[in-house]
């Protein structure tokens, strides 16, 4: 598709209040994230918060680490640009949370104590499956990461009048040592506080834009619609202005070939949330099964709220903002929701939600970075190299290191991502965690018959063949929109992998174990069917 570029891109707003409202958030949260540290000397208190955090508070930390960039930033802007089509975003993480309410959650919470893979290894062949459960881990996070990396250049290219790439590049990399910084010294105690304020500012601001959107409409949502779609029709571009944003088909429309993404991705993001490392890992910061549950209607019900506010936040800034203003502003479609704060309440409301957007990100990949880091000290360190016997102080000592390394990757990674919408980069994550970790946790919680060898070529090779489709897809090489445009080797058509690795995935589960005679141990699977249901035990599941 062919953007016109109508204007320079130009600062929006004031940029001195932009930053200073900013770094009160960051001092704010630092100083809850120094508080909460007094008690990070052991391993529980520095993955899990020693399971500290009621239903309800976890619930909102959790909302808080599901409604990323991609969902403040990338889906209003894809509505705003596409419409029906950008909501189907919204559509698929919210429903993607019924599977991770109804299949995962309660049972995952009562098998495991630190990470996922303390569920997968429990009645395995514990260091391999720890090893490729860590691994899993740290690749859906890195995906992750890069999505809110590429939101922080988006953002800081609007408010701050950055257009050079360089410019950019040293936003990421501050954004980056945040991340660290937050991570080392709060652990996830600290980063649940800084999760919680964060939501609460986050759902805060949207309601607020939301509320003055409809007043301006009269609460009329037709006239609001209407009005989007006669300034898409006056777009100068006529790619845009051909479209019907009232309707199917403005993204996903035509060929088959569109249609089939469009299948894959919903694929993906409806069986992606209940593989995501991080959001799993949220379920043991409670003290009780009950309360795992408590956290997830919580996190369905804030969750669900702030998606129906992104249709009229998207239909907003079409409507009053306009696609050709958002699409040729600095971060592109990313733009919308600063753009439409301006509209609606000038340079204040721009500061405060661009100070939230902000949050928003270095809240998510904190939350990214502990888990991976824990993954890392606990699966592979302590589990696999250690054998287990390393001391919890070892593996905290560990975990802090893979931050600081993990930061580095993230930052050049993020680079690399800067331009592209965020709610597309997310989605493929969700596409990874989806082949590589859902159907090895499905068939350990569910399947007694499901062994060592089932859960390596499930997860393997759904990790694999994910990593290698997006590799060799027009996502990342080829187009004007492509990660790396100088080159095409974009030999798969399909942008998001999910409807091959998913489907590829559940087989490579059920052949590996029906071609391996290991059947198990009666014990260690009655074990852990007892533990999944009742949670007896589960503060064992560890390595010794």
């Amino acid at each position: 598709m062919t953007i016109t570029h109508l204007a320079e891109p130009e600062a929006v707003g004031n940029t001195a209040m932009n930053i200073s409202i900013f770094v009160a958030f960051v001092a704010v949260t630092m100083f809850v994230v120094i508080r909460a540290s007094r008690k990070n000397t052991t391993a529980s208190e520095f993955f899990t918060a020693g399971g500290g955090f009621s239903g309800t508070q976890n619930g909102i930390a959790i909302a808080g680490d599901y409604l990323s960039a991609a969902s403040f930033l990338g889906i209003a802007g894809a509505i705003a640009v596409y419409g029906y089509d950008g909501f189907l975003y919204s559509i698929g993480f919210l429903v993607a949370w019924l599977v991770a309410l109804l299949v995962v959650a309660e049972l995952l919470r009562n098998t495991g104590r630190f990470t996922m893979a303390d569920v997968l290894s429990f009645r395995l062949k514990e260091r391999p499956v720890r090893m490729a459960a860590a691994l899993s881990t740290l690749v859906v996070s890195l995906f992750y990461l890069l999505a809110q990396m590429a939101g922080a250049g988006g953002l800081v290219a609007l408010l701050l009048n950055i257009h050079d790439r360089t410019g950019q590049s040293i936003v990421i990399a501050v954004v980056g040592v945040l991340m660290i910084a937050y991570v080392l010294i709060g652990g996830m105690k600290g980063t649940t506080w800084v999760q919680i304020i964060k939501a609460c500012l986050l759902i805060a601001g949207a309601v607020v834009m939301t509320a003055i959107v409809l007043i301006k409409f009269g609460f009329n949502i037709s006239h609001l619609f209407g009005e989007a779609q006669n300034m898409i029709s006056g777009s100068a571009d006529e790619a845009v202005a051909s479209r019907d944003v009232l309707a199917p088909g403005a993204k996903y429309g035509g060929s088959t070939e569109s249609k089939i993404n469009f299948i894959s991705l919903g694929l993906a993001l409806v069986l992606g949330t209940a593989g995501l490392p991080h959001v799993l890992m949220r379920f043991y910061t409670v003290p009780t099964a009950k309360e795992a549950r408590r956290s997830v209607v919580w996190a369905i019900s804030l969750i669900g709220a702030f998606y129906l506010f992104t249709l009229i936040l998207g239909y907003g800034a079409a409507a009053l903002v306009g696609p050709d203003k958002i699409l040729s502003a600095a971060g592109g479609e990313n733009a919308a929701a600063p753009l439409l704060a301006l509209e609606l309440g000038g340079t204040v409301l721009l500061g405060i939600v661009s100070a939230v957007a902000f949050a928003t990100i270095l809240a998510v990949v904190a939350g990214l970075a502990i888990t991976a880091s824990a993954s890392f000290a606990h699966d592979i360190y302590a589990s696999v190299i250690k054998r287990g016997k390393a001391s919890e102080s070892d593996q905290v000592r560990v975990s802090r290191i893979t931050v600081v390394v993990l930061g580095v990757i993230s930052i050049v990674l993020g680079i690399l991502a800067n331009g592209q919408n965020i709610a597309f980069l997310v989605a493929l994550a969700f596409a990874v965690a989806a082949s590589a970790n859902l159907p090895t946790i499905i068939y350990s919680l569910y399947w007694r018959r499901f062994n060592t060898r089932g859960a390596l070529w499930s997860m393997y090779g759904g990790l694999i063949s994910c990593i290698v489709l997006i590799v060799f897809s027009p996502a990342v090489t080829g187009g004007s929109k492509a990660m790396i445009s100088s080159i095409d080797i974009s030999y798969f058509p399909l942008e998001n992998p999910g409807i091959v690795s998913i489907p590829l995935a559940f087989i490579l589960g059920i052949v590996g174990t029906l071609t391996s005679r290991d059947r198990g141990e009666a014990g260690k699977n009655a074990e852990m069917e007892v533990r999944s249901l009742t949670g007896v035990g589960a503060e064992g599941a560890v390595a010794h």
